[in-house]
């Protein structure tokens, strides 16, 4: 980051963030302005090699305990997968193993092992599959070793290789070990979006194989099935369980754990999917009144009053607080245009803070050509050439 230069109560210092105005001010679809200071920082967690991050819900450890307790069959019930020496393996003819608690937006990691010994070929080798939101998005799991096209040992149809997300987009490269040795999933699943029935956003998945990037932020065509096109539609709900398929061959499992992400169905303050006019007015005008509490109007140094209540103003100009900046600034304004050369470069550092204010506000439109501070600092700062 950029040191920035900042003046604040007449003294120049430099730092790496700005309180108060900066960058681009509130907007219709943005509660918060551009560095805001007054943003919530995000939660600290820990992270440490090798283990899953502190916030994480951890859906097996590779205990028989974690076994029993976090995974069922597809209908609530005992699963028949078994437990082997720390490690879920599928069973045929078990149906898939999915988990009891259900998640929207995640972050899953999981490894996987397919068999030591594989026979067939394509589809047939150590096939399993790693499901999203109650099974509707699958991400392949294979044993797609000897499918490099320059060594074609084991044929096999590119958007169903491991890493693919199936029947839909192949992976990137191909970065798997071979048969009975572990693999690596790190997934960044992001569901569909729908504001009523209207599709927002398609939803994404992002894929590391083995530490390999192996799927970019694929947008979901609709849900993941074998021989079929399909369109994004709307889900019975916002959360699914986390599936692995059952496909005939004895697939392991084990290290799999969860991040929730935050659901986008639940921000209605930022960005561009479900922002709503009436929630970001509501946080804007919740700020302003909580940053104009905090102001003393009968604070002697001016200056700093006005550039708070300019701050006020990036979020709500409500005449409340527009009353307060003309009580505050018509005796300050009569103070400055009153100063000589030697008092106005004495304090220039005050109209400078004020003035900067101003101007974020006036690039931004809050404030108009006509704004009686703006034009008053500026006509000292250029009557004594004040730089």
């Amino acid at each position: 980051m950029k040191k920035l230069m900042i003046f604040f109560a007449g003294a120049v210092c430099a730092t790496s963030v700005m309180a108060g105005l900066y960058g681009d001010t509130p907007t219709d679809k943005h509660a918060w302005a551009v560095h805001d200071m007054n943003r919530p920082n995000p939660k600290k967690i820990s992270a440490e090699p090798g283990v899953p991050p502190s916030d994480a819900i951890v859906l097996f450890d590779g205990t028989q305990e974690s076994f029993e307790k976090n995974w069922c069959n597809d209908k609530g019930g005992p699963t028949k997968w078994k437990f082997v020496n720390g490690t879920l393996e599928s069973v045929a003819r078990a149906g898939n193993i999915c988990s009891r608690q259900t998640f929207g937006d995640v972050q899953l990691h999981v490894e996987w092992q397919p068999p030591v010994k594989v026979s067939g070929s394509g589809q047939g080798r150590g096939n399993s599959g790693v499901f999203l939101l109650g099974g509707m998005y699958e991400v392949q799991v294979l044993d797609s070793w000897e499918t490099d096209p320059d060594n074609m040992k084991n044929p096999n149809y590119a958007d169903g290789q491991a890493g693919a997300v199936y029947g839909q987009n192949p992976p990137l490269v191909n970065p798997t070990r071979k048969p009975g040795e572990w693999q690596v999933y790190d997934i960044v699943f992001h569901q569909p979006i729908f504001d009523g029935d209207k599709l927002v956003h398609p939803g994404s998945l992002t894929v590391f194989l083995n530490g390999v990037l192996v799927q970019d932020h694929w947008e979901l065509e609709g849900p993941t099935l074998h021989c079929r096109r399909t369109s994004q539609s709307k889900p019975k709900g916002t959360k699914g369980s986390i599936q692995f398929q059952d496909h005939g061959n004895p697939v392991h499992f084990r290290n799999v754990w969860v991040r929730e992400l935050p659901s986008r169905y639940a921000n209605t303050t930022h960005g561009k999917f479900l922002a709503k006019d009436a929630d970001v007015m509501a946080l804007r005008k919740e700020i302003a009144a909580k940053l104009f509490a905090k102001i003393d109007l009968n604070n002697p140094r001016k200056h700093d009053v006005i550039a708070q209540i300019f701050e006020v103003f990036a979020y709500d100009k409500d005449e409340k607080y527009v009353a307060a900046m003309k009580r505050v600034c018509e005796p300050w304004l009569k103070e400055i245009s009153a100063w000589d050369k030697e008092t106005a470069v004495q304090h220039k550092g005050e109209l400078f803070h004020v003035r900067n204010a101003a101007n974020v506000l006036h690039r931004n439109k809050v404030i108009d050509d006509n704004c009686t501070v703006r034009n008053g600092v500026n006509a000292v700062i250029k009557k004594y050439d004040l730089k």
